[in-house]
Order: C-alpha cells, then structure tokens, then sequence
C-alpha cells in the first residue's frame, strides 16, 4: 500500500486535506504529524528558524522511517524549509502551494496574495516569484493580511475570521488578475465566496494533486 506522510504545524490543516485524500488517493495509507508548535515558534520569531528547520527534519526522518513513499509539508510558514531538507532526506517532498504559486504565475500577471499572519504571506509571495522567473515570466504581486482575521479565530470567532477573510478577498478581486489563499485553512471559505470576476485559488486540491503525480512518477 503506498503511504503518504503529511507534516502540519497546526490541526486546521488536517481535515481539508484529509477530504482531498479521500477524493483523489483513496486507496493509500495518510498518517498525519502534527506539531502545533512549528508555527507558533515561527509565529513568535517572525521567520523561520534553524530550531524549527531542525524539528521538521526529525518529523521527515520518521517518515522515511515509517516506510513513506512521499512527504507532503502542509504548511507556507515552514516551505522554504523544505527546500534546504529535499537534500537531506531520501524520500520525495512535495509542498502543498507549490503547484498553486505555478498555477498563479500562468494566470497573472497580476497576481493577489491573501494570508492573516504575515509569516506565511512573505515565503508564499517568494515562492510564486520563483515560479515567475522559473516560466520566464513578470509579474506583479499584490500583499494582503486580513486584518484581525488571525486574531479572531484565535479568541475562538471562527465567524468573524471568516467575515475579515471573505471581504479581504473580495476587495482584492477588483485589483488583480487571480487571487491565491496563502493558508490550506481558507479554502473551505472558496464556495461561499460567490461570482467574483478572477479565479482564487487554494492549495489542498493542487497540492493533493502534485502528490498524485509525483507517486506515478516514482
């Protein structure tokens, strides 16, 4: 049985990925890691940290251990970490944004990024400009925090993060070519979104979907 390990560094994470799974690898083996702490470290550094690179290296090397096929790391805040680790484990890693950020460079070139903590909006806007210059493209990013989103689903309203979130993306619509939800979290808010005039892409489905190709590739 092919058995995929996904690394979160939170619980939200879990569920939206979980359905994705379900929908387009039924037959393989999930097993989740969940370290709540990875982000909130981040979180409290403003970057990424060479403790955190350190822990996400020991969850991927009990992955290996556990007979993984692939990796997937489920979390923007932590990606760039990935990068540095794809040279130290054995197993293939995939990123779950990283088909998302290709599929934002080919439908820009004004491309809208939406995050509530800037911790994972600054290595998503890094990504996608690589992408950019990987396709030999330009393109124009425009940043978004949803002020008080973040905060707002921490006092426990998950009602008001949405609220924020949803105006946030919708203002943006009217600025930019495509929109791209930074967090795997915001893609349940996508079909309540409504008619806007630009895609808004998120990254459980694509990201599921890169992990597809790379077990066929293997």
């Amino acid at each position: 049985m092919t058995t995929i390990v996904v690394i979160h560094t939170g619980p939200v994470t879990v569920d939206p990925l979980k359905a994705q799974f379900a929908a387009q690898l039924a037959d393989a083996r999930v097993v989740n890691i969940v370290d709540d702490s990875l982000l909130a470290d981040v979180r409290s550094a403003g970057h990424l940290t060479p403790e955190v690179t350190r822990r996400l290296y020991s969850y991927m090397a009990n992955a290996e251990a556990l007979g993984a096929d692939i990796i997937l790391n489920a979390c923007s805040s932590v990606g760039e970490a990935t990068d540095l680790l794809r040279g130290m484990i054995r197993t293939p890693i995939v990123k779950v944004d990283e088909a998302m950020a290709d599929e934002a460079c080919a439908l820009g070139p004004r491309v809208g990024v939406v995050a509530t903590v800037s911790t994972t909006l600054e290595p998503t806007v890094r990504l996608i400009r690589r992408k950019a210059v990987e396709r030999g493209v330009e393109i124009e990013v425009t940043e978004c925090i949803a002020q008080g989103a973040f905060e707002a689903l921490l006092a426990g309203d998950a009602a008001k993060h949405d609220d924020i979130l949803k105006r946030a993306i919708i203002e943006l619509a009217g600025q930019v070519d495509v929109i791209v939800l930074a967090q795997v979290s915001m893609a349940r808010l996508v079909p309540s979104l409504g008619s806007l005039p630009v895609p808004v892409l998120s990254s459980p489905q694509s990201g599921v979907a890169s992990v597809k190709r790379a077990l066929a590739a293997l």
